[in-house]
C-alpha cells in the first residue's frame, strides 16, 4: 500500500505525540506502507520548520532525522502541474495531489479542510483521508 502523507501530518507527528498522525509516522518507520514523497515536501519540510513560530517546538535535528528518513521513501523527483479541471483552495498544496497521481498512492492523508484536498475525495486511485480514518481504515 502506497502512501501520501500532508506535510502537516508530518510536522503534527512531532507536535502531538501519541495522536493519528505520530501513529501514522510510526507505522511508515515499521513499513506499514509505502510513503511516497518528493523533493517539494522534502523542501517545504526544511522549509517550514524554520518559522519562527515552529522553530521552539520542531528542533531542527528532529526535521534533520525526518528528512533523512524520508530519503528511503518513494521520492519523486519532478511533478506536472495540477491536472485541468481539479482545484483546491491552497495551490501550495496542490503538489500533494500530484504526488497522489504519480506515486500511484492508495491515500492520501490530510487534516488540512481549508485545503479542499479532502472535498475531492480522491487523487485516481487514491482515497484522501484525515490521519484518524486512515488509522481506523488501513492500519
Amino acid at each position: 500500500m502506497r502512501v501520501v502523507l500532508d506535510t502537516n501530518v508530518l510536522l503534527s507527528a512531532f507536535i502531538s505525540p501519541r495522536g493519528a498522525p505520530d501513529t501514522l509516522y510510526n507505522a511508515w518507520r515499521a513499513a506499514q506502507f509505502e510513503l511516497v514523497t518528493s523533493t517539494v515536501q522534502l523542501d517545504e519540510l526544511r522549509r517550514v520548520s524554520r518559522y519562527p513560530k515552529l522553530k521552539t517546538i520542531l528542533p531542527a535535528h528532529r526535521i534533520g532525522a525526518m528528512v533523512n528518513n524520508m530519503q528511503r521513501a518513494i521520492v519523486l523527483e519532478h511533478l506536472p502541474s495540477l491536472p485541468e479541471g481539479v482545484e483546491v483552495n491552497d495551490l501550495n498544496d496542490a503538489f500533494l495531489f500530484t504526488m497522489a497521481l504519480v506515486g500511484e498512492a492508495d491515500y492520501l492523508v490530510t487534516g488540512d479542510r481549508r485545503a479542499g484536498l479532502l472535498q475531492l475525495g480522491s487523487a485516481g486511485r487514491a482515497r484522501i483521508v484525515t490521519p484518524a480514518t486512515f488509522c481506523t481504515e488501513a492500519l
